[in-house]
């Protein structure tokens, strides 16, 4: 489908008239070497690099998967691509297209390849939002290299993208935007010719706060600064104050480091108040780390450790509760994953609490490190291969399923550390249970009990 009229006289209004388009369009880069951040995949005979005709020939990859946040480039990787290269450039959006307009663009392609030599690129984003039938009318284009595929995905490619699709095409991870990142975006809109050209400046607080909300995302850093460059010139003002930016994005300066101490202090007070079961002050620090703009499959990964730290066995479900949670994020993203976050730290600040899986696996691995460990017993060893037996491996063992109580009283652990008892369950909540599962087997192993 190619462009309709609509779309090529609001781009000839563009061209004429910069200014009319939003900044972050106008700052979008024109070149690989003009990108901002992402450097891992703009190497020198990278697929994109070779995607755009510096090198390739036969080896140019055949279709690129773009999966990041929103606003790490994954368009503007695309744009450049159909400014650089003398190809056929066609984009799609899976919101409005569908296998209709798929085709459409498929059988464009073949006819201008088989016409006139020319090959085509079509961009699809947010291909997450296709069905796996709109997603299965692409497999003969990319198949058969009718159309270079470059498909946009916010969300995780191996459950939102078909299995064939994906073994079909290279998929490169496009990383959040460091603040190193955005800050020279800024700088250089505030003076680029296509920018605001030198009309405004931007403080140092200011900045801090534009980069806390930004979040890693160049184009809501741009949005942002347009907006508060907006209001500050209309009051007459050349400098964008803090109060200003604050006012145009209301939304308040949350003092937080993500690369300094605030970072650790707040991610330990979310963690110590979930420990505590102070749930408002948990929820508190989550709403801190999540409009500083922390990194969300940070946090997640914080709960994890938390769900098995500090609860453990007291409640079986807190740990699939934290891990459900970071795949969600993983999916999602913000601003949605921002209600899952605060469901995990809702369940696991109102979660009993045991940090009896914590100190069992710390027991066993100090006596690991003063080297008690000893040889597994001969009864315990493999005995599938030849010549086990006369090893005397696996002879003697006892198999707990022949029992009528399922528990075979033998020896398990090596004979440095056998009667040692590293699990000490509390009666806290589920755990309870655990300990008289431990009472009880500790009992029929034939152990003394403590």
């Amino acid at each position: 489908m190619e462009p309709d009229l609509f779309t090529a006289a609001a781009e000839e209004r563009q061209e004429k008239d910069p200014a009319a388009s939003p900044l972050a369009v106008r700052m979008r880069p024109r070149t690989l070497d003009e990108v901002v951040g992402q450097q891992h995949l703009l190497k020198p005979g990278s697929p994109l690099r070779r995607l755009v005709g510096e090198s390739g020939g036969p080896a140019g990859p055949s279709s690129v998967i773009l999966w990041g946040p929103p606003g790490t480039g994954k368009t503007t990787l695309a744009y450049v691509v159909s400014k650089a290269t003398d190809k056929r450039f066609v984009e799609l959006s899976a919101i409005t297209a569908g296998v209709k307009e798929v085709r459409a663009v498929i059988e464009g392609a073949r006819r201008a390849t088989g016409g006139f030599g020319k090959e085509t690129v079509l961009f699809l984003d947010e291909i997450h939002r296709f069905s796996k039938a709109q997603q299965d009318s692409l497999l003969p284009a990319v198949e058969n290299r009718w159309v270079t595929l470059i498909a946009a995905t916010t969300e995780n490619p191996y459950f939102s993208v078909i299995s064939p699709l994906l073994s079909r095409s290279l998929l490169l991870t496009l990383e959040p935007l460091t603040d190193d990142d955005l800050r020279g975006l800024l700088r250089r809109a505030l003076t680029d010719e296509r920018g605001l050209k030198g009309a405004a400046t931007l403080p140092e607080d200011t900045e801090a706060h534009l980069l806390r909300i930004a979040g890693g995302d160049a184009r809501r850093a741009l949005t942002a600064l347009e907006a508060a460059a907006g209001a500050a010139l209309d009051k007459g003002e050349q400098e964008i104050g803090l109060q200003t930016l604050e006012e145009t994005v209301d939304r308040a300066a949350v003092k937080y480091d993500r690369d300094g101490d605030q970072h650790y202090d707040v991610a330990s007070a979310l963690i110590k108040s979930i420990r505590g079961s102070d749930v408002d002050a948990a929820l508190h620090y989550l709403a801190r780390m999540i409009e500083a703009g922390e990194d969300p499959r940070f946090i997640a990964r914080r709960l994890m450790i938390s769900a098995s730290e500090d609860i453990g066995l007291a409640d079986p479900n807190a740990l699939p509760t934290a891990v459900a949670a970071a795949q969600a994020v993983a999916m999602i993203g913000f601003p949605e994953a921002a209600l899952t976050l605060s469901h995990a730290t809702i369940a696991l600040a109102l979660a009993p609490k045991s940090n009896a899986a914590t100190l069992a696996i710390g027991a066993a691995m100090e006596d690991v490190r003063k080297g008690l460990a000893g040889p597994v017993p001969p009864h315990l060893r493999d005995g599938h291969y030849k010549g086990a037996a006369k090893l005397g491996h696996a002879q003697g063992y006892v198999y707990p399923h022949d029992l009528p109580e399922g528990i075979a009283a033998q020896q398990y652990a090596p004979d440095a550390i056998n009667g040692r008892e590293y699990y000490a369950p509390t009666r806290h909540g589920a755990e309870a249970r655990y300990a008289d599962a431990v009472e009880w087997t500790r009992k029929h192993l034939g152990r003394k009990q403590s």
